[in-house]
């Protein structure tokens, strides 16, 4: 695990409880067998402490985070382990690349899993200016080391611009009056922000639960961070890389945790996508197009949390699980 530079202490690992950990671990371990699981968003280690500790001790976990905090943290919690951990600083879109070569030794890929959004972690710094509970500069990077800022992105763009980026990642109505408001002002930290959002909505809504400004800031994240490019360009890459055939008895498995219609649309759409086969017109008496179903679907629509999963953690609440188990090569080229 190679050293990755802190801009500041990270939260303890303690204070993190990951969601829906027991279903994930029972859908996704590897009890036998060797090979590799996938944490694509290993942020504070919770799944993948509970997935390394309920597999092979010959499995390896290959953890992708973009924040070196995360990283350093997750190092520590899962220390451990030793060499069984592979942590890497990077996006999940560069799963292949990054992936090959551990994969070539440790074994053939036996899940991945993705837990995505926003950590609590980066919710409760409030340098890291993801939340408008604290007044902090707008920064919103997931890796701060790199790439423009929220700020940078609310003082070079213009109102059209920023309209299209509330609508389409925030589905925010009010996209139109709050991206004026938005380019009027430049608001430059996170209480600056949320005022100009609050003053801009409508006097109906501006004491409204949750916050006027609480799309704004969903929206932003996602464009500074090109979250859902990301997405769209990884989940394809692990439907290739999870191994089909069955090792141990149990073929390669792909979970994913959302926490919106976003995400969660991706998720749908890719895995129903996959688990579709012969698209030939219903009237021709045989296949010739020769598609077949490259996954299974091992839950009906999305699952959630229980009650008491999010009275006693409320990040959960919002969550949804879709799982697909890979049963057939992904035909390339």
């Amino acid at each position: 695990m190679g050293a990755v530079q802190l801009m500041s202490p990270p939260t303890p690992a303690a204070n993190h409880e990951p969601v829906m950990v027991e279903r994930i671990t029972q859908l996704l371990a590897a009890p036998t067998g060797d090979g590799v699981i996938i944490d694509a968003t290993v942020g504070a280690a919770g799944h993948a402490a509970a997935l390394l500790a309920a597999s092979s001790p010959t499995v390896h976990l290959v953890g992708f985070d973009r924040d070196p905090d995360a990283l350093q943290l997750a190092g520590r919690r899962l220390a451990a382990y030793g060499d069984r951990v592979h942590l890497v600083h990077a996006g999940y879109d560069e799963l292949t690349e990054r992936t090959a070569e551990i994969s070539r030794t440790a074994g053939p890929v036996r899940a991945v899993l993705y837990d995505l959004g926003v950590s609590s972690m980066q919710l409760d710094r409030a340098e890291r200016g993801f939340s408008f509970r604290h007044d902090a500069p707008l920064d919103m990077r997931m890796d701060p080391t790199s790439g423009p800022t929220a700020a940078e992105l609310i003082a070079t763009s213009d109102a059209d611009e920023l309209t299209k980026i509330l609508r389409q990642y925030g589905e925010e109505r009010f996209a139109g009056r709050i991206a004026a408001a938005m380019v009027r002002r430049r608001p430059q930290t996170t209480s600056e922000l949320a005022a100009a959002v609050t003053d801009a909505v409508p006097a109906r809504v501006r004491h409204a639960t949750p916050h006027p400004a609480t799309r704004t800031f969903q929206a932003l994240r996602i464009a500074v961070n090109a979250e859902l490019d990301r997405f769209s360009a990884s989940l394809p890459q692990a439907l290739e890389l999870v191994e089909h055939s069955a090792v141990d008895g149990r073929r390669g498995r792909i979970a994913v945790l959302s926490y919106h219609s976003l995400e969660d649309r991706i998720t749908k759409q890719t895995f129903a996508d996959a688990a579709r086969g012969c698209l030939c017109p219903p009237d021709l008496p045989t296949c010739l197009c020769g598609r077949v179903p490259v996954v299974q679907l091992l839950t009906r629509g999305a699952e959630r949390p229980g009650p008491d999963e999010v009275a006693r953690n409320p990040r959960a609440r919002s969550a949804k699980l879709r799982v697909a188990e890979k049963i057939a090569a992904v035909e390339t080229g």
